[in-house]
């Protein structure tokens, strides 16, 4: 059984879908475009189902990418049966979309998710009342807290296709004159057969005068409006019939916005919030590594003992170190990190960080929907990079990505807080992402002069405030340290094998050698250089085989304050990781990639020496 879970964004699907099959989630993209999808097995009821969460859609007949992947995917993948997920608090708005689904033609249940947000509103809806007009099964879910999940696993058996109300008289003849007009017609063929007609009507440009006459859309009207509006009316019919709302006293949560959302007062509460994101993860990060280390290096010293001083022993060492960095140096600070990030996300307040930032975007010639790729590049520059689809302008996409990749992620947070947070303070740290925010602002303004264009505002989905679930934080931080874990320790542990090897081998020398053409401008020890080579895999490398390559994790002996503070503004926005090069290419192509790398290598370059003559001035 293929089991379609279809909604609207921000309707709790993604939840309720990893609630089914837990972790064990596979992204892909759909043949033919860049938009993801996500499939996973689960067990229903003994019976093994392939379920597949499509991205958040407001329509079937739009031209958005994401909509129309999750229309060829409906008709042409052979789905079963569709579970269409609505936020229960907006349940008004999201009728229009089951309607849509409804003429598919595909037996259906309707689950009225967050059912605690529509009941703090007030709102009582009956979905027996509900079911009985759709004509399916409805029940009523919490997903974030695993409630009503036993009631939707039993309705599943019992999903039924659709018999919603009919659309006004004049559009059902208007219907039916079309139905003859699609017979035959190769590219209707195959479709449900409302939904074709809806589709003829809503896309075709020369509809019979009769047909648009029958409508009531004239000469110059548009079909697809008329249907549209059609659609919100008998929405809002059933809504009237199935909700009642009653009158309830607002609590803290309506007035937060008051103040977090206010002109004036929302930036200090922002810039409070992004300094406890760093200065926690600095704090929490440090006393992980103050426990691990130690431990740490005295069972590494043993093993060494055991292991001998042979070129083998030498390169499993280095393995070893590798493992250990991954432990102790890396962990520590992506850990709080990817935690306090799940937090901000799962209580609201990241959508609104976009807001805010919404008009800062627009002075910088970029587009509104910019600033989504930017914060999460905080994360990973890879999800970044993929954020810049949400863009319809390809300039837009283009100044976008380039400038999302300089955002430090989370493998840039280890070494900015693993270097230079832990030896010169964590103020030194958070006026390097301020710099950063700086250098990011006037590269954005000077590209928009170069490609002078005029976006459109900035249209968000601003979720209400939620307590965050415990279970929900751990998962999302687990599925993002998974990457870690499963991508780059491995590539650590080898890429400290083979630097260790190099070294036993007595080719170290040639190596740095090789690398000079980075350290020797901007001031570093030879050794430096390789890590820097092997952070193009993954940035926070270039940290941990740096201490490999030093013998020791203690950098305070070995480099000046300005060496460590060079080190990591060039670490900061030199070449983007192999992964990241890898999604800009498919996005961008590799004329636009390459443009990409040498900027921020060459913009590296520049600041890592302005980092020099300032550490030397200072």
């Amino acid at each position: 059984m293929r089991i379609a879970l279809v909604g609207q964004p921000n309707s709790g699907k993604s939840t309720l879908f990893n609630a089914l099959v837990g972790l064990k989630a596979v992204a892909s993209n759909f043949p033919g475009t860049t938009v993801e999808i996500l499939r996973g097995r689960a067990s229903l009821r003994g019976k093994p189902a392939e379920v597949v969460d499509l991205p958040g859609i407001y329509s079937l007949q739009a031209g958005d990418p994401a909509e129309r992947v999750a229309r060829d995917f409906l008709l042409q993948e052979k789905v079963d049966l569709i579970v269409n997920v609505i936020d229960a608090s907006v349940l008004l708005r999201s009728l229009s979309l089951t309607l849509e689904l409804a003429e598919l033609g595909i037996p259906m249940v309707v689950v009225l998710n967050m059912a605690d947000e529509a009941e703090h509103k007030g709102l009582k809806i009956d979905k027996e009342k509900l079911s009985q007009i759709l004509g399916v099964p409805v029940v009523s879910t919490v997903a974030s807290r695993g409630m009503g999940l036993g009631e939707l696993l039993t309705a599943l058996p019992q999903a039924r296709v659709p018999q919603p109300p009919p659309y006004s008289p004049r559009v059902e003849e208007a219907i039916k004159e079309a139905l003859p007009l699609i017979q035959g017609e190769p590219k209707y063929s195959g479709l449900p057969p409302r939904h074709a007609v809806l589709t003829f009507l809503s896309e075709e440009k020369d509809i019979p005068p009769n047909l648009r006459e029958r409508l009531g859309c004239g000469k110059e009207g548009d079909p697809a409006v008329i249907l549209a509006d059609e659609r919100a009316a008998l929405a809002a019919r059933i809504f009237r019939e199935v909700a009642r709302l009653e009158r309830t006293k607002p609590g803290l949560r309506e007035h937060l916005d008051d103040i977090l959302m206010h002109p004036i007062l929302a930036y200090p509460f922002l810039l409070l919030a992004l300094f406890l994101l760093f200065f926690l993860t600095f704090k929490m990060g440090g006393l992980l590594e103050g426990l691990l280390m130690p431990q740490l290096e005295a069972l590494g010293e043993r093993i060494r003992e055991m292991l001998g001083n042979g070129v083998l022993a030498q390169a499993l060492a280095g393995a070893l170190d590798g493992l250990f960095a991954g432990i102790g140096i890396a962990l520590p600070y992506l850990l709080p990190f990817y935690l306090l990030l799940a937090l901000l996300e799962d209580v609201g307040y990241l959508p609104r960080i976009g807001f805010l930032l919404d008009g800062l975007m627009h002075r910088l010639g970029l587009h509104g929907k910019s600033i989504i790729p930017f914060v999460l590049g905080y994360g990973c520059s890879v999800p970044a990079v993929l954020a810049t689809r949400i863009l319809e302008d390809e300039r837009d996409r283009l100044i976008t990505a380039a400038l999302a990749v300089m955002i430090p992620c989370a493998a840039r947070t280890v070494v900015i807080f693993g270097l230079v947070g832990r030896f010169l303070g964590p103020w030194t740290a958070l006026a390097l992402y301020l710099v950063n925010i700086l250098a990011v602002a006037i590269a954005a303004a000077l590209l928009a002069r170069i490609f002078p264009a005029t976006g459109p505002g900035l249209i968000m989905e601003i979720p209400p405030y939620r307590w965050p679930t415990l279970r929900t934080i751990l998962g999302k931080t687990w599925l993002r340290l998974r990457e870690f874990v499963k991508v780059a320790w491995p590539i650590l542990i080898g890429s400290s094998f083979v630097l260790a090897l190099a070294e036993a081998l007595g080719w170290q020398p040639y190596l740095d050698t090789a690398a000079r053409v980075f350290t020797w401008p901007l001031g570093l020890p030879a050794q430096a250089g390789v890590p820097l080579v092997f952070g193009i895999l993954r940035k926070e490398l270039a940290l941990l085989l740096l201490a490999q390559a030093l013998g020791t994790e203690n950098f305070g002996a070995l480099l000046s304050p300005g060496q460590m503070l060079v080190f990591t503004v060039f670490t900061i926005f030199y070449m983007p990781c192999l992964a990241t090069v890898g999604a800009l290419l498919r996005e961008m192509g590799w004329r636009r990639t390459l443009l990409v790398v040498l900027g921020t290598t060459g913009l590296a370059l520049v600041l890592g020496l302005f980092a020099r003559l300032l550490s030397l001035a200072l």
